[in-house]
């Protein structure tokens, strides 16, 4: 240790994580040092820091990945110890091992626990030494696609490929028949590598029903070590949580103390010390199998915190420097419930593709007891292709589930983001969702309730066309000028103008005063403004009165209400032109920037309609373009290893002559 305690604190990490570190940080007396790469030079967690330095390029692999430049700058700035936070380098052995070595405190388990876990072909079988139940599964060292496929069809399907040295489900493939498999493992070994710098793969018999429990377990350098009760994260996109909660609702009274004494075991196993998560599959039998250890702290680490008063943050700290745990297990207690939904700049509508981009409006929910914010980004926030999309986390209290989950939606109903495409109206229906509700989870929850949920924010309705018709009316105008007003003039008749809304023509007559009636789709509809704001107006429309906030973006309207998130394009006139699309018709285009990790296709070959043809790796996901017709690729412009930028042309695609269909 060192001969002084540390109070310098270097975060070797970004966005939201830092942000929440800094708090209890700074809370407890220390200096916060932040870095940043190129793209995170105006960032929030730059602005909350006390410090902040530049680390490197916006790769990761050239900033925040590298150990050396993270290393070397925590020495050259006077930093004494080091938060790894999650992801990035948080479960590197070498890089806590190498932070000991240059004489920094490292705020997490000491490196031997970090590689006892890291790998979880070797951590399972460890487990499995010291009675911790592990699921059937291949965790050998033979990483032969030949031995590989064999073990697969010995374990049975379906079965789940996952990284021997990863997290965040980065590489889980799902196989369902021996088909798959060689496909499956091709892809799986491309992205652990790329992830983490390692391709060994595991095996395990995938439990399609199961649940997701994990245990929040704390220990210090004194022996002493607890369990901080368990949470839920069963409701999963791409094996990545987006809904968490604690305590894992529905458990039998000897199940959860059963997993909370094999969790201690674990730990106590590996001589951990510091925050970490043991994590569970939990069949419908309740019989628990172990799945592997994050020796770090978790993003769903509030909702713990929020159950124990507990801040966990506080806590590690505290045991870096070599204190005893603050509490002993018979004085931690659990109260209520908590729910973590993360808000990621994606579209679940397109099988969860990030969206990226400069964030133009962001309105997070009023502050209120039981609601806690956790975020990266405010408006004006770029979000980049560089790192993972996550914009931050809303977390609600409640006395019981229901009242938390209703909380939470809430919130999620006052949110309001522009610039970038969200998850929102999927967090708000999972919580609305009477199965949900019931606690009636798995980790195929999304896809079992698919047709129960919304995927994307609503279409606009003929009612959303006639009040943007009107907002767009009723503006004030200072000039006094006839051709600037808005709300339409006729000689010998009602003041009334066409609007074209999204889809719609809207045709809108002031009838007195500040009263309309809008025509659209075969609707007619009474409008009367009652107030208005810069920032929306109160109107009364088909007996009822409304209030809803209005945000122009150039030619885009957006309409935030009761929860509703609607984007109009506006136009006056009939002859309005419209934007024409950017590619051809026979040429697909990338949704986003990335690299080109495989082409499955060359030129002059014929394809059917959903064949593979290129596959992008963009923000720690693959994207695979598929031929949207049966045709003829007629050229590639971009190659494996290529980097593509948004809207970039990547296959020419000419389709088959009718004679040709049968393909």
């Amino acid at each position: 240790m060192p001969h002084k305690l540390p109070q310098r604190l270097l975060i070797a990490n970004r966005g939201e994580i830092v942000c929440r570190i800094a708090r209890s940080a700074q809370r407890l007396g220390w200096t916060v040092i932040a870095v940043y790469s190129d793209a995170d030079r105006g960032a929030q967690h730059v602005r909350a820091a006390d410090e902040a330095y530049y680390l490197g390029p916006s790769p990761a692999a050239q900033s925040y990945l590298d150990q050396a430049r993270v290393i070397d700058l925590a020495r050259r700035v006077g930093a004494d110890a080091v938060h790894p936070g999650y992801g990035f380098l948080s479960e590197n052995a070498d890089f806590a091992q190498a932070c000991i070595a240059a004489g920094l405190t490292f705020v997490g388990p000491p490196a031997a626990a970090i590689r006892a876990m890291g790998s979880k072909s070797a951590s399972k079988a460890a487990m499995a030494e010291v009675g911790v139940p592990v699921a059937p599964g291949y965790h050998g060292t033979e990483q032969s696609t030949e031995r590989l496929t064999a073990e697969a069809v010995r374990v049975g399907f379906p079965l789940i490929i996952k990284a021997s040295a990863g997290g965040g489900g980065k590489g889980m493939q799902v196989v369902r028949s021996a088909g798959e498999v060689a496909a499956a493992i091709e892809s799986a070994q491309r992205l652990a590598r790329t992830a983490f710098g390692d391709d060994r793969l595991l095996l395990e018999r995938y439990f399609p029903k199961a649940r997701h429990v994990e245990v929040q377990i704390f220990a210090d350098a004194h022996g002493d070590i607890v369990a901080l009760f368990d949470r839920d994260c069963s409701v999963q996109r791409r094996h990545q949580k987006i809904i968490e909660e604690a305590p894992a609702p529905g458990l039998r009274p000897n199940v959860r103390t059963a997993m909370a004494q094999a969790a201690i075991t674990a730990a106590r196993a590996v001589g951990y010390v510091g925050a970490g998560t043991v994590e569970f599959l939990l069949d419908e039998a309740q019989h628990f199998y172990f799945m592997e250890m994050n020796t770090r702290l978790q993003v769903e680490h509030p909702v713990t915190e929020f159950i124990t008063g507990i801040d966990l943050v506080e806590w590690q700290l505290r045991v870096a420097r070599g204190e005893r745990l603050p509490k002993s297990a018979a004085q931690i207690t659990s109260r209520g419930a908590a729910i973590e939904a993360r808000l990621y700049a994606e579209d679940p509508s397109r099988d969860y593709l990030p969206s990226v981009g400069r964030i133009s409006h962001l309105r997070w929910p009023e502050a209120q007891p039981g609601l806690r914010l956790d975020s990266g980004v405010e408006a004006g926030d770029e979000v980049s292709p560089y790192y993972d999309p996550m914009l931050g986390k809303l977390i609600a209290w409640g006395e019981s589930r229901i009242e938390a989950a209703n909380r939470l939606a809430k919130a999620l109903a006052e949110l309001e983001v522009v610039g970038v495409t969200t998850n929102r109206a999927l967090l708000m229906s999972v919580l609305a969702d009477e199965e949900f509700r019931r606690a009636s989870v798995a980790t195929d929850f999304l896809e079992a309730r698919r047709a129960h949920l919304a995927f994307g924010e609503p279409r606009p309705s003929a009612q959303d066309a006639a009040l943007a018709a009107l907002w767009c009316a009723s503006r004030e105008t200072n000039s006094g000028a006839l051709w600037a007003d808005t709300g339409g003039w006729r000689l010998a008749g009602a003041a009334a103008a066409r609007w074209r809304i999204g889809e719609e023509w809207v045709t809108l007559e002031r009838t007195a005063g500040t009263s309309y009636r809008a025509h659209v789709g075969g609707h007619e509809y009474a409008l009367a403004v009652l107030s208005r704001t810069k920032s929306g107006f109160e109107v009364e429309i088909a007996g009822r009165i409304r209030r809803i906030r209005m945000l122009e973006s150039g030619q885009d309207l957006n309409l935030f209400d009761g929860g509703r998130h609607v984007q109009l394009r506006v136009a006056l006139t009939e002859d309005a032109l419209q934007a024409a699309d950017l590619a051809d018709a026979g040429s697909l285009v990338t949704p986003l920037p990335g690299t080109v990790v495989a082409v499955h296709v060359s030129a002059g070959q014929s394809v059917a309609r959903g064949a593979p043809l290129m596959t992008i790796e963009a923000m720690k996901m693959e994207h695979t373009v598929t031929a949207p017709y049966a045709g003829i690729v007629e050229r590639l412009p971009f190659g494996l290893a290529d980097r593509v930028t948004e809207g970039a042309v990547l296959v020419e695609l000419s389709p088959l002559a009718p004679r040709d269909v049968s393909l």
